[in-house]
């Protein structure tokens, strides 16, 4: 059986990046790599079965809107009750709800990245504020 192995986010920012994957979503660190001069080059964190590898780029971040070319999104699973607070804990960190469907929530991440979290097939009720 193949699966998921890892997903790699280019930063020119990698600890403020991983910073907040750790926060946010509590995703341990599994690992931390540097140049030959020392300069952190990335940050590994567990996505539970997967790695989410934060990678040190030189190039401008690329924000995708809609449906782009190549990856323009990954999600994450969560419970219904961690959605919600999930939620609230961006928008504290002034991180926008961009949309909501009845299973996933959509936000970007400091970099502009689209990222979602979801608790898909398990259906929530309804919000009456979406």
């Amino acid at each position: 059986m193949t699966r998921l192995h890892h997903l790699a986010l280019g930063s020119s920012r990698v600890e403020r990046l991983a910073e907040f994957y750790r926060d946010v979503f509590g995703l341990p660190e599994v690992a931390r790599h540097h140049d030959e001069r020392g300069a952190l080059r990335s940050v590994w964190l567990d996505l539970g079965g997967a790695w989410l590898m934060i990678e040190h780029s030189e190039q401008p971040a690329r924000v995708v809107t809609g449906v782009g070319s190549g990856l323009f999104l990954f999600s994450l699973r969560v419970s219904i009750a961690e959605r919600s607070h999930f939620e609230r804990l961006l928008e504290q960190r002034g991180h926008a709800i961009e949309s909501r469907t009845v299973f996933t929530s959509y936000a970007r991440d400091p970099d502009g990245n689209r990222f979602a979290f979801s608790h898909y097939p398990e259906a929530a009720e309804p919000r009456h504020d979406a």
